[in-house]
């Protein structure tokens, strides 16, 4: 059995990845399995993709269904135990409401990954920046938030921080562009420390930072941040992935296999191209010294 999932939205996400690996066992199209059920293709496609959920008695239905064209296919008691919960609302009051909704998902899928992968150009990843520099981040971006907001800002970032610690804490990897680390934000004393911490988190176990300097050969394509997570799935569905890329006012949520293997590739050409983790602290203490001069 899975470990409890703390997030609806990551419930939902593994029942409806669940669905579509079963689905595919049987070698049903959307049109056939919805008239297993009396829903429609779109309807199907929403569920399958994390969208829209089904009562406990209709995905029983389903998944006997699929059992009767494909034997175990689908572990009924796993995917009851992950729709349980999935509708949970209430998550996004207080601070967290400070988020984005089109970032809610990432905040999730962050909260119950295996494995997060992400390559940053501008400015340091938020799960590594520290209080200071989080609100020179919102001073000088000049977000006009209320006092109130940007404290609930900061409180729901630091909070986001906790994935690298946690018990059974996710593998993280990042590649991070020399400009994130030479972008001024706040005065030269906040960039040192804000450096130092970031190579302090570079140690630990489960963490592992790489930079690609401005003289690296890289993959053209390499201009804007992404993130691939990876979050572990029962059974033999094999794990959700997801890349999440974001632009000024808008986030998009990829998992098609084509995107998730071109971004995959992609990954791979970058950690290549970047310095490995003994140079790149050294590469990040030097900059420090920089700042410090």
């Amino acid at each position: 059995m899975l470990y409890g999932m703390p997030t609806p939205t990551v419930r939902r996400l593994l029942v409806g990845h669940l669905l579509r690996h079963a689905r595919e066992q049987t070698g049903l199209d959307l049109d056939a399995a919805g008239k297993l059920i009396g829903k429609t293709n779109s309807t199907m496609s929403r569920i399958e993709r994390g969208q829209t959920a089904l009562p406990q008695h209709v995905l029983k239905k389903l998944a006997n269904a699929y059992e009767q064209h494909a034997p175990n296919a689908i572990d009924l008691d796993e995917l009851l135990d992950l729709a349980r919960g999935s509708q949970d609302r209430g998550r996004w009051s207080g601070y967290r409401s400070v988020y984005s909704k089109y970032f809610r998902m990432a905040v999730d899928l962050e909260a119950d990954a295996i494995s997060i992968f992400q390559y940053q150009t501008e400015i340091v990843p938020g799960l590594l920046q520290t209080e200071q520099y989080i609100r020179a981040l919102f001073t000088t971006a000049q977000l006009q938030l209320s006092d109130q907001s940007t404290e609930d800002a900061v409180e729901a970032r630091l909070e986001r921080q906790s994935v690298l610690t946690k018990p059974k804490a996710p593998q993280v990897s990042f590649v991070l562009s020399e400009s994130s680390l030479r972008r001024r934000v706040g005065d030269r004393e906040l960039m040192v420390t804000q450096l130092h911490h970031t190579a302090e988190i570079a140690r630990l176990r489960n963490v592992q930072i790489q930079v690609l300097p401005f003289a690296a050969a890289t993959a053209p394509r390499a201009t804007h941040d992404f993130n691939l997570f990876r979050v572990p799935s029962p059974g033999n569905a094999g794990p959700l992935e997801f890349v999440y890329v974001e632009d000024f006012t808008d986030g998009r949520y990829l998992d098609g296999h084509d995107d998730v293997h071109a971004y995959t590739l992609l990954w791979q050409q970058l950690v290549a191209a970047a310095l490995d983790p003994v140079e790149s602290e050294k590469f990040i203490l030097r900059v420090a010294d920089e700042f410090a001069r």
